[in-house]
This record gives C-alpha cells, structure tokens and sequence, in this order.
C-alpha cells in the first residue's frame, strides 16, 4: 500500500483519498440539505448567509471526529457494523462539538432544519463510499508487491510480525535467502534465483525489503542497484518497520541507522508553540474538569474513609534524565507498594473499586494536568516512568534513555498502538514506538495524537 510522509509522518494514500473524498462529501451535504429544507424559499435562504463557511465547518468538525473514533486505521477488523457504530459515534461528537462552536460563534448558526437533513445526507454518503472503499481495499490490484531479501532470524522477524499480522495492502512476491543462510521461514515463497533484478522486474516486485541477520555477510549490491535505477525501492527491515508499523523495531536497531537516518530534529519554534499551547490548555481544563476532580476525590474518600489521600504522589523521570513528582488520583490501597516498587499487573487486586472506573477512562490522570501547567510534562510525549525502573531497563537496552530526549506526556504513540502492559517486555516494546514519536515528533503528530486519545477515552482502549 502506497505510502506518502507529512512532516515526517508515514500517511496510506487510500486513507488519505478517503477522507480527502469524505470531507468534499460533507462539504456538499451542507449544500444539498439547505437545498431540501430551504426549497422555493429564497428569502430565507438569502438571509441565511453564504454556505460555505459553515460547510468548511461542519466538513471539518466532521472528520476531526471521524479520526478520534478510529474510522481512518486500516488496523480495524470490526467488519462493516463495527465501522457503521463507530461512524455513528463520530456524527454524534461532531453534533456536541457543533451545538458549543454554534452558542459560541452565533453567526455560524445554519438552523436546525438544515444541519439535521445535512447530516443524514452526510451520514448515508459517508457509508455508502465506505462501503465502495472496502470492496476496493480486498482487490488485489491495490496491495503492495514486496520480496524479502533474507530468509533468517531478522526475515522471520519481518515475516511474523509485519506482513502476517497486519499485512493488509501488502503481497509477498517471494523470499530470497542469502547464501549459506540458515532458512528460519517456513513458506512456499522460498525462493532461489541467480538475477534478483530479472527476477524482480519480470514478478513487478515494487518494493524490496533487506532483511538480513548478520550484515558482515554482504549481498549484491549491483543487482539492488539495478533494481532501484528501475524504479524498484529498496529499503531495509527496519525502515519498513518504521513505515509500516508506525516504530522503531529494536532487535533491529543499530547506531548508524540513527546517525543517518532523517528525524530527530529539535525546533526551539516548536517547543515554544508547544509551551505556549500547553500552557493555555492546561489552564482552560482546569477549569473544565474540577467538578470532575472534586468528585473523584470525593469518592476515594468515601470508600477508603475521612483519614484516606486521594491524591498520590510519585517521583518519574522526565526531560533530558531531570526527576520530577507526578500527580495522580490514588486508585490503588495506601500500602500498595510496602513491599517496594513493583511492576502494576493486569486485574491487580491492590487497585480500589473507584481506581478501577478511574483508571478505565482515564480519570486518574487528570491531577497530570498541573504537572503539564508547571511545565514537567507536555500533553504529548513518552510516559515518564519511575526511577528505579529507567535504571533497570536502561541497562538492559542502551536506547532506553533515548526516550528521554522530549518531555513526558499523559498521553502518547506507545499508549495508542500498544495495550497496557507492566513488564520488562512491555516496556521494551512500548519503547519502540517512543522511538518512533522521538524521532518523527512534529506538530501534526501531536494533534493525531490527541484526537485519537478521544477514542482510548470513550472505549477505554488499553485501560489497566
């Protein structure tokens, strides 16, 4: 599946036309449903104003929504009901996020009538070309012919986790192992051939992937030049993890790819837009959420009596290895940890009957929102973790500290491409997408970050 980068972050193509046609879609359903309510009524319709900058708002507010529900993941496997749901969920936020940005900004208003019957129309039209764009998205006409060069340790590793389970849009045109390379794959796309180039312009292979377990090995690197002179790309293992999986695939991983790898750019521009961001934000959630806060508290107090702290207080580690006390509401009992620092477990029986709705949807992060006004974390980032486990994994794996190049965040990429987990190897995989936000962290990464938080929020995604 074709692929295009936008600051930096790898974007499918089909994706992007989808709600590139969507958004036209919802754009005109502001037209048509004007047309339909406001029939042979010219002066209304005359005073109702120019159309499209409510178009422009409803088509905009329209596909925020639809991406914080997830629609736009190639990733979903619910089938179409579960896209229908999830489209309906998304036409339901977009009406709330409308009625606030209508009592706002009243000039916008376009009447009930009119927004009601636009979107119907934009509702059947949005299911409708979904359902066109499924029936394309099987055909094989449109999925991505790649050959893996390699059939050892770091091919199985490619082959497993890349191209069986998430290998939508991708078609294996064959496997090509190294000379005197132990065979690790089991598959009929074994393959020997004498001229990989040949070979691979006569099986229209469009994309090579080296994945090769002992680099000392060599390969020819005249038949892959050929191939990429014509017009064949040429990529290696990890570069198409990065692509494809959205992180930076650590048994793979070695220092030069960093060093000569694009990413990793610091921007003081950014970091102040994003301070100046967090700073407003933080402050205006503050203001929104104390009720929230106030009953939290409220109900840890309840359950665990007038002596018990509903806020728990924990030392992480934050920008650039600096130490900093994190916020939360206390959801597990006050001698959780008497025995030390310990790993939290799924279904942990140290965790109160309140912790549990907290930590479900999220609501014992919120006191993070005073960490993120005084400037410890950021809303975007890797998740700040403790100190004594920062020295225990760094040792372990040397990259582990890279993480703490940007500030800490309450949410982030690991937390949305990774169900929650508390262990050694959690942690390390988690790390791979961390590396991935480090090394491709812009702006624009950031909001599809935020947005796609609303989904963990109201489906209680990853909760622990």
């Amino acid at each position: 599946m074709t692929y295009i980068r936008i600051f930096k972050h790898y974007v499918k193509v089909p994706y992007l036309l989808l709600g590139l046609v969507e958004m036209a879609l919802y754009f005109l359903s502001i037209y048509l449903g004007a047309s339909v309510r406001l029939y042979g009524n010219d002066p209304i319709f005359a005073e109702l104003g120019p159309l499209y900058p409510r178009a422009i708002l409803f088509s905009v507010v329209l596909i925020l929504s639809m991406m914080a529900m997830g629609v736009y993941q190639s990733k979903a496997q619910e089938g179409m009901s579960g896209i229908t749901l999830r489209v309906a969920v998304s036409f339901l936020m977009a009406a709330a996020v409308l009625s606030m940005l209508f009592y706002i900004f009243p000039g916008l208003y376009m009447g009930r009538g009119v927004l009601a019957i636009s979107a119907i129309i934009a509702f059947i039209l949005s299911i409708a070309i979904r359902i066109i764009f499924r029936r394309i998205a099987d055909e094989q006409h449109i999925k991505r012919r790649i050959a893996i060069l390699g059939a050892g340790k770091a091919a199985q590793n490619l082959y497993d986790r890349i191209v069986m389970k998430n290998g939508a849009g991708i078609e294996i045109a064959g496997i090509i192992p190294m000379p005197n390379e132990a065979v690790k794959i089991d598959s009929h796309l074994i393959l020997e051939t004498d001229d990989l180039h040949q070979w691979a312009v006569e099986s229209k292979v469009e994309e090579i992937v080296v994945a090769i377990s002992d680099r000392r090995q060599g390969y020819d690197l005249n038949s892959l030049l050929d191939c990429k002179l014509d017009g064949i790309q040429v990529v290696e293992a990890i570069t198409f993890f990065e692509r494809e999986a959205g992180r930076v695939e650590l048994d793979l991983l070695y220092p030069s790819w960093l060093v000569f790898s694009d990413g990793f750019n610091l921007s003081a521009f950014r970091s102040f837009i994003i301070r100046i961001f967090d700073i407003i934000s933080s402050a205006a959630l503050l203001l929104v959420t104390w009720p929230v806060m106030a009953a939290t508290a409220f109900a840890i107090i309840f359950e665990d009596g007038l002596g018990a702290s509903f806020l728990y207080r924990q030392e992480r580690v934050g920008y650039k290895g600096r130490r900093f006390n994190v916020y939360k509401f206390r959801s597990m009992r006050e001698d959780a940890e008497k025995f030390g620092a310990q790993w939290a477990q799924e279904n942990d029986p140290r965790v109160t009957k309140v912790g549990h709705f907290i930590r479900k949807y999220r609501i014992d992060e919120l006191p993070q929102i005073l960490n993120v006004f005084r400037g410890d974390m950021g809303f975007v980032g890797p998740r700040p973790e403790r100190p004594e486990f920062v020295v225990q994994l760094s040792e372990k794996n040397r990259y582990f500290s890279e993480r703490h190049r940007v500030k800490p965040g309450i949410t982030g990429w690991a937390q949305l491409n990774y169900p929650y987990g508390a262990s050694e190897y959690d942690a390390f995989r988690k790390l791979e997408y961390d590396l991935y936000y480090v090394k491709n962290h812009s702006l624009l990464l950031d909001l599809l970050i935020l947005i796609r938080t609303v989904e963990v929020i109201l489906f209680g995604k990853g909760a622990r």
